[in-house]
């Protein structure tokens, strides 16, 4: 039963956003990267990435984007792994990236929410396992 699962807190583990200068959309905007980052000495196995966006547009009107899947194997210690591109127009909705995986036995999971208009200049931090500045949602 549900009661005998036990729920243990997802520690080390986070996602970045992160703009990459270096590679621009046909109009000149900045292409946006999320990131998965394994802060651990160990690596996860078998975790999958569900993204999807919900919200509203400007004239109230619900939006909800396509879910889309990631599968990796493995994530190994202490590294970043790039999982999908993101598009600016999207940064007015919640962007939802919900991580599963495995540590052992145990399976882990967590949802990492970035809030509508969460994914600005102002909210950068420097991150160390890219050595770039981004958001990143613990």
């Amino acid at each position: 039963m549900k009661q005998d699962i036990s729920f243990d807190p997802v520690e080390g583990v986070s996602v970045a956003v992160i703009p990459d200068d270096q590679a621009l959309t046909p109009e000149g905007q900045t292409i946006w990267q999320v990131y998965l980052l394994n802060h651990n000495a160990f690596p996860l196995h078998n975790v999958i990435v569900n993204a999807n966006g919900y919200g509203e547009q400007e004239d109230g009107e619900k939006v909800r984007t396509s879910t889309l899947r990631f599968l990796f194997e493995e994530v190994p210690p202490r590294t970043a792994v790039p999982v999908e591109a993101i598009d600016s127009a999207l940064f007015h909705l919640n962007n939802q990236y919900w991580v599963s995986y495995y540590h052992g036995p145990q399976i882990f999971d967590k949802k990492f929410i970035f809030v509508p208009d969460s994914i600005v200049p102002n909210n950068f931090t420097h991150i160390a396992l890219l050595d770039r500045l981004g958001v990143l949602h613990s």
